[in-house]
């Protein structure tokens, strides 16, 4: 959904926050009506069967336009990497906050299929749950690490071999600081069973607060840019202890970079 088949994206700083978010309400109340609306159109459509993937890029996009709405800035870079090979591939990313989660599939999906390994308490929500089910995800339980793994390299394996992407994050839980010793190698394990490649992704989405009371709704910081980076694919060799160093690099470097400006 990136316009222009472009290899980047960067709001553009002329843009004007809309009337409605300028003048009735706070940003972030503005910005949760419009993500709202959007999420429950779409959640009817997924019930009854009429959301695939092109209606899923485009609502995904239209997060972004929200984010926009209310003075938010963004940043994809690297989209060339996407591009330049076929097939499938494991994203692998940090993870911060709701925002990947509602945003990546406007970037990756137009360019290749794909989907998530997320937790299986997101498909059993009221209205984002038909959403997600229509996408049909790798389900994760975060209670039984060993049936966890077992549920990503099987079903994984076999939607890459399908020409389905996916995207994982390793990370136990969404956190601000990126702490290297708490991201696991699932990502590294899926693309050497499969034989397909990584793509390591750097976000920076802390614009979008977690919540004291619901996590998912926390404050919107309009002055925090928002950043995404793809990196080069990557091959698997030997048992991918040297990728998974890289993938930590490439992210920790980029945030480095983010956090000076």
């Amino acid at each position: 959904m990136i316009p222009g088949g472009k290899n980047s994206y960067r709001t553009n700083p002329d843009r004007p926050r809309s009337i409605f978010s300028k003048i009735f309400l706070r940003p972030k109340a503005t910005f949760y009506l419009q993500v709202f609306w959007i999420i429950w159109k779409n959640s009817r459509k997924a019930l009854k069967g009429r959301y695939p993937a092109e209606k899923w890029a485009e609502s995904s996009f239209e997060i972004i336009r929200a984010l926009e709405n209310i003075g938010a800035s963004i940043d994809i870079s690297g989209l060339e990497n996407l591009k330049n090979f076929d097939g499938p591939a494991v994203f692998i990313s940090n993870h911060m906050s709701t925002l990947e989660t509602l945003v990546l599939p406007s970037i990756i999906q137009p360019l290749k299929p794909v989907t998530f390994v997320v937790k299986e308490s997101l498909v059993k929500m009221p209205v984002f749950g038909p959403i997600m089910r229509a996408r049909d995800p790798i389900l994760v339980g975060r209670t039984n690490a060993r049936e966890d793994l077992r549920a990503v390299l099987e079903e994984g394996t076999k939607k890459l071999r399908n020409g389905q992407s996916i995207v994982v994050f390793p990370q136990s839980t969404r956190s601000f600081i990126f702490n290297p010793e708490e991201f696991n190698s699932l990502g590294i394990k899926l693309a050497l069973k499969a034989n397909v490649p990584v793509v390591p992704i750097a976000l920076k989405t802390d614009a979008w607060g977690i919540g004291k009371k619901i996590k998912d709704f926390g404050p919107i910081d309009i002055r925090k840019k928002i950043y995404f980076a793809f990196g080069e694919r990557m091959i698997i060799q030997n048992r991918g202890a040297d990728e998974h160093q890289k993938i930590i690099q490439f992210i920790t470097e980029h945030l480095k970079t983010w956090n000076k400006e």
